[in-house]
């Protein structure tokens, strides 16, 4: 009895071994042909790019184009078609950079690239790109994440561009995730399906039944760490809402809930917390806690006069319902505006 059981035992080692081995083969087979397939699209978009913007004439290259696309077709079937070659030729145009396209590769299919494809302006192109390599997104996910308007939320954003292709840059390089790429504002909360009337411990216990929902529109980095997290100081109690810890920025992340509009001592309350965290809860290596204030309304005047547009305590408001896209877009884009025209304001002075 005692033999079979060692037998058996000898089994389960060898089957996990060898399924470990067939799981980590396939995995790399899986990365090859990925590799090789956006390797060879962005190969063939690049020789008819030359034959579309070369000294030739624009009908020329598109009469060329048309009918290498349909002996391609004709030989290696329906992902060499007209569309499928026209998408490979605006692949080599808005990736030129083949570096780029290898770092990216890393994490991307072609589908993601595909996904990507249609948004005309390069910096939110790259950002999306960018942040699907950093946070493994599914395709699914990055379709949420665009009809959310992800990037335009972002603090990023509003920088003026040479900062944000700095900032994208080194995420895509080297992985490092500024305060401006991780900050957006506002927090999409639609999800949490609130009533009309909803108390501050409502809006935080709908949070935590959604956690992993909330996590992924904060980006999928956190590690939630505590609620209500209680200290005392000369006799006083305190309590901040939401504790959590974010890798990619090495730092304490504070979430404090404010149920109406962000009033000015909210910071200083934000900012005891923060000092109370740098001394007792900061450990080697991390780097200073950070706040984000989450309010139902806020004023852009205020924000700025107690600058809190920068800095490591940032206010962001919350939707808890999705307002129309065109809304969201124009008020988004208005931000943007303001905040540029504000920083160009700021050189000149």
């Amino acid at each position: 009895m005692k033999k079979e059981i060692l037998i058996a035992d000898n089994i389960d080692n060898i089957y996990d071994e060898i399924n470990a081995l067939i799981r980590e083969k396939k995995t790399n087979v899986k990365k090859v042909v990925n590799d090789a397939i956006i390797s060879l699209n962005w190969g063939i978009g690049k020789r008819l790019s030359v034959e579309l913007t070369g000294n030739n004439k624009p009908e020329y290259g598109k009469k060329v184009v048309a009918e290498v696309s349909k002996r391609l077709e004709q030989e290696y079937g329906s992902g060499f078609d007209k569309t499928s070659i026209s998408r490979m030729i605006k692949f080599y145009q808005e990736f030129p950079d083949f570096e780029k396209v290898a770092t990216l590769s890393q994490q991307l299919t072609w589908s993601h690239f595909v996904e990507i494809l249609p948004i005309q302006d390069e910096l939110k192109r790259d950002f999306y790109a960018a942040m699907c390599m950093q946070e493994s997104w599914s395709m699914r996910t990055l379709r949420e994440r665009k009809k959310s308007m992800l990037y335009e939320r972002t603090a990023i954003s509003k920088k003026p561009e040479e900062t944000i292709k700095n900032e994208i840059a080194e995420l895509r390089d080297d992985g490092k995730m500024s305060l401006d790429l991780f900050y957006r504002d506002p927090y999409m909360l639609d999800f949490l399906g609130l009533r009309d009337t909803y108390s501050e411990k409502d809006l935080e216990n709908a949070i935590l039944a959604e956690l992993e929902k909330f996590i992924l529109e904060m980006e999928s980095d956190f590690a939630f760490l505590a609620r209500q997290k209680h200290f005392v100081l000369d006799g006083k109690d305190y309590y901040m809402d939401l504790l959590f810890y974010h890798r990619g920025l090495r730092r304490l992340v504070l979430v404090e809930l404010k149920l109406g509009e962000f009033e000015p001592q909210d910071k200083g309350q934000v900012e005891l917390y923060l000092r109370w965290l740098e001394k007792n809860e900061r450990v080697e290596g991390e780097e200073s806690p950070v706040a984000l204030i989450l309010c139902a309304e806020k004023s852009q005047e205020t924000i700025e006069l107690m600058q809190l547009d920068h800095g490591n305590i940032h206010v962001g408001q919350y939707m808890t319902k999705m307002p129309p896209k065109e809304l969201l877009e124009q008020k988004l884009s208005l931000a943007i505006a303001n905040a540029r025209e504000l920083l160009e304001q700021r050189k000149e002075e």
